[in-house]
């Protein structure tokens, strides 16, 4: 049960301490360009290890995950001034394909969690790359909206007084603006929302739906506000995801992988409810949509798409 962490930021670093907290690896090797952050986030971490569960934690290298069974991602450039969206995507191609060829030359077999941003485009970029090397696409995961997903249950679950662990609602498509809030099927512990909140006697309304699915589609915009970044959610879904795969848990989660067709946009890379276990992508599962989520989710396929187009016809230029 080792995991690789390529990238020892803040992401990085902490999805390491949410991993080794929930017990779910032996072994955690942390690797980045600055061996020395890679050193003190080791060290660091592992002095919380007493008050936790027996892990391994230390700064490596590639060669030392020849025996891993995950790599998790979370390293990239982070854009310069007067550096285009393009450039930048240009420059962490380059650093992705770097990180997947040293890999592959080791443990040809590991499976990889994205969590660099935007997720969706890298993770589409990592899943072409790794062709290259024989690695199928099902063993490229992005973390995707399992973090937006999250945020939907916990904020919903607040607001009607229930454990979000028993609020079963999805967040899909792009993990950005474009992203698709599912109302449509939302239940509560098996209950549909709709007979649970009259049930309950509940005020529930458009208002109210509004301010949660303003809450869950521009958290990051204010957490980043207040401090600067986000890494404490997305390490938990990097974490519920290491956990998952070691142990063949067989979890629901909205991950992004590619998909063959959405709503008539072909080869694109977003979440959808994936069942995943030890092999890594298991499938996707079916959701049924009313027709406003169904119009909602192409357009978000469509912007994806479109960065893809954009990306690709710039390096076919090159």
């Amino acid at each position: 049960m080792k995991v690789g962490i390529i990238g020892s930021g803040m992401v990085g670093a902490t999805s390491a301490y949410a991993i080794m907290m929930r017990k779910a690896a032996s072994d955690i090797v942390l690797i980045d360009i600055n061996e020395k952050r890679a050193i003190a986030e080791a060290q660091d971490i592992m002095h919380a290890v007493p008050f936790a569960s027996a892990t391994d934690i230390y700064a490596g290298n590639y060669n030392d995950l020849k025996d891993a069974k995950i790599v998790v991602i979370a390293a990239g450039a982070n854009q310069k001034p007067g550096e285009s969206r393009l450039m930048l995507m240009e420059r962490n191609a380059s650093i992705m394909k770097d990180i997947i060829s040293n890999i592959a030359q080791v443990n040809p077999n590991v499976i990889f969690l994205i969590a660099t941003n935007p997720v969706d485009i890298i993770t589409h970029i990592c899943i072409q790359i790794a062709k290259e090397f024989g690695i199928p696409s099902h063993k490229i995961i992005g973390s995707g909206t399992t973090l937006d997903t999250a945020r939907f249950r916990s904020l919903l679950g607040s607001y009607i007084g229930v454990d979000p662990q028993h609020v079963h609602g999805y967040v899909i498509g792009e993990h950005g603006d474009s992203e698709v809030i599912c109302w449509s099927n939302v239940d509560i512990g098996g209950v549909p929302l709709e007979d649970f909140i009259a049930h309950r006697g509940i005020e529930f309304n458009e208002d109210i739906k509004k301010k949660i699915d303003d809450g869950v589609r521009n958290a990051a915009y204010k957490i980043i506000e207040g401090k600067g970044s986000t890494y404490y959610g997305v390490a938990a879904a990097i974490a519920k995801l290491v956990d998952v795969i070691n142990r063949d848990n067989r979890a629901v989660l909205t991950v992004s992988t590619l998909n063959e067709d959405v709503e008539g946009v072909k080869n694109v890379t977003l979440s959808l409810p994936h069942l995943i276990g030890g092999e890594g992508d298991l499938g996707v599962l079916p959701i049924k949509l009313n027709v406003k989520e169904k119009i909602l989710l192409k357009k978000s396929a469509e912007i994806i798409r479109t960065k893809i187009d954009e990306y690709e016809n710039k390096t076919e230029g090159n």
